[in-house]
């Protein structure tokens, strides 16, 4: 039988800064660029200004960022200058060619180190991608750095920033299939750059009541009037009553997200936007994302029905469980719905049940005509993160985030992590997922353990009930292992405490983001990551993108041996949490203090 429990989330609001500038929700409050290969063609050592040549359309392109309001900044290694192979005197009279020939740049931020230096600040180390945040008064999360080849993405993903690459001859293939987004060109990247911008941006929206007619089908034609379905089925259990977000704002809105704790918890922003208007909101959701739905900001309301067409093991569709289900969101009595999915989901089965029972608008995400089963048909490019494609879908239908809020994973504050993770600053390490292709390899896991210890790292291994034999064995003696005793809300408290994250591309990377923990992304390529990977928190991604397994959306690892994620060395998940400015908490251990250690002694 479904589930309709109340729920306080909404009382929990995460304050946040803002995210908006003269009223308007962003994304980005600032563009970076690298230099040479971006902005001007890529002259091996150029001390010479007569010989910068801006890549075409790049004039243009910068003009619309700025048109639009946003900081521009360069970020460029010039290692020729630690060389001598020119002087500062000739670098300075290069940029200023640059911006003789482009306009005028907000901020330059130049590392003169070479790679023999060690420096904290050439890329791929994150440090020009903060400098160049607070020069601009921002942060790193409302940045985009534009570069050429895969130096410029780690920078930028492991400060927080998003990336795009704009590939020339000289990228390497691996770099263009790892990278989260990518553009053929500078004015392809920044056109990008604006429609994303402007995507989060409200649309307008006209409350709808329970006896209103509905409004004509956005984008597809005319919807036929439908009369409102009596329905006895009890009444739906709610929260407090709460007054209204705004003057005018809609009664009670049904919201979507039919799936797995992490697709709940990356649909949060676009239902916190959908709260900042609403009277009411009612989730509903399937019996895996239940946990997370109570860890939302927004939502008064959760209703937890499994719905078959969404489920990756669906169970039979019988006539009992969709009457069960008609009358549940009868008993809603919702004066508005949006249906949140995934971009390989269909919304208009609970579209045509919606239907059924009156419900005056509806809107969702479709590729497919749905006739007159949605209100606003909201359409969104392959690869978007899935926090940014709900944050489109509620502007699209007249939802902006509040004044209070900016674009981010937000969850309840946690509680304080378990006794057993010991103090806050330790690593997690989840090295399992509901997916077996998307988890780590256990050989891989139990290295990363023995090295992590060794090098000074304190471990926490978690894992859900069925994951228990599983952690034993990758904390080995060495680690804490908390596989089994946590519940999500426990994990997202023992995930908040850490100082980064190890993780396949599973929940707790979600949960991570959410409370700003840094994460090592050992990421399997079977979906895009630019999609599904830690949004807008630092973050180094590892693994094979050109793996045979990339864009299968397997759930079990077609490859024998999980190649994507097996090769990956222990060595390299070291440099990527100092990537992360994520230092040991202790002294490295000697190979016989961690053998006593393993034995229990």
């Amino acid at each position: 039988m479904p589930q309709v429990e109340p729920d306080q989330c909404r009382s929990a609001r995460v304050v946040a800064r803002s995210g908006r500038v003269g009223g308007v929700p962003r994304l980005f409050d600032a563009v970076l660029l690298d230099r040479d290969g971006t902005l001007i063609e890529d002259v091996p050592y150029n001390g010479d200004p007569e010989r910068v040549r801006p890549m075409p359309g790049a004039r243009a392109a910068l003009h619309a960022l700025r048109a639009a309001g946003l900081r521009l900044a360069v970020v460029t290694n010039q290692s020729g200058l630690a060389k001598g192979l020119f002087t500062r005197a000739q670098l300075r009279a290069v940029n200023a060619r640059v911006e003789q020939l482009l306009g005028p740049f907000d901020a330059w931020l130049v590392c003169p180190h070479d790679d023999a230096d060690r420096c904290g600040c050439r890329k791929p180390a994150p440090n020009l991608v903060h400098s160049a945040a607070r020069r601009l008064g921002t942060t790193p999360q409302r940045c985009v750095l534009i570069g050429d080849i895969g130096r410029d993405v780690t920078a930028a993903l492991a400060a927080g920033a998003q990336a795009v690459l704009v590939p020339t001859p000289l990228t390497r293939p691996a770099e263009t299939s790892a990278a989260p987004w990518v553009a053929a060109d500078l004015p392809t990247a920044v056109a990008e750059i604006l429609r994303r911008q402007t995507a989060i941006a409200p649309a307008p929206h006209r409350p709808t009541a329970a006896s209103a007619a509905p409004p004509p089908l956005a984008a597809t034609g005319s919807a036929s009037p439908l009369l409102p379905v009596a329905s006895a089925s009890p009444p739906v259990t709610a929260g407090p009553a709460r007054p209204a977000r705004s003057s005018g704002g809609t009664g009670t809105v049904l919201v979507v997200r039919s799936d797995s704790a992490g697709d709940v918890v990356v649909t949060g922003p676009g239902i916190r936007a959908v709260a900042a208007h609403a009277r009411r909101v009612v989730l509903l959701c399937g019996p895996r994302g239940r946990a997370a739905a109570d860890l939302l900001p927004g939502v008064d309301t959760v209703v937890v029905h499994q719905l078959p067409w969404i489920d990756p093991v669906p169970a039979p569709v019988t006539g009992p469980d969709i009457a069960a289900l008609t009358a549940t969101l009868a008993a809603v009595n919702a004066d508005e719905a949006i249906i949140f999915t995934s971009y390989h989901q269909s919304p208009l089965p609970l579209a045509l049940l919606l239907r059924t029972v009156g419900v005056p608008r509806i809107s969702a995400i479709s590729d497919d005509y749905p006739g007159s089963l949605l209100d606003i048909r909201h359409r969104v490019p392959v690869g978007i993160p899935e926090p940014e494609r709900a944050l489109s879908l509620a502007a699209a239908a007249g939802y902006p985030l509040p004044s209070d809020d900016e674009p981010a994973l937000r969850l309840r504050p946690a509680s304080p992590p378990p006794a057993r993770a010991g103090a806050p600053g330790y690593v997690v390490l989840h090295p399992g997922s509901a997916a077996q292709s998307r988890g780590l390899p256990p050989d891989l896991a139990v290295e990363l353990v023995r090295t992590l210890v060794k090098a000074g790292h304190r471990v926490v291994v978690t894992g859900g009930p069925d994951e228990v034999a599983l952690t034993a064995r990758v904390a080995g003696g060495l680690a804490v292992d908390l596989g089994g005793g946590t519940e999500l809300a426990e994990l997202a408290a023992t995930v908040a405490g850490a100082a980064a994250v190890i993780v396949g591309n599973t929940g707790p990377a979600h949960l991570a983001a959410a409370y700003g923990v840094p994460v090592v992304s050992l990421f399997a390529p079977t979906v895009p990551f630019g999609q599904w990977g830690p949004w807008r928190v630092p973050t180094v991604r590892l693994g094979d993108p050109d793996a045979p397994c990339r864009g299968t959306r397997a759930a079990t690892c077609p490859v024998p041996g999980h190649p994507c994620l097996s090769r990956i060395r222990p060595e390299e998940v070291l440099t990527a949490l100092t990537l992360l400015g994520v230092a040991p908490s202790r002294p490295p251990r000697s190979a016989e203090a961690t053998a006593l250690a393993r034995s229990g002694r």
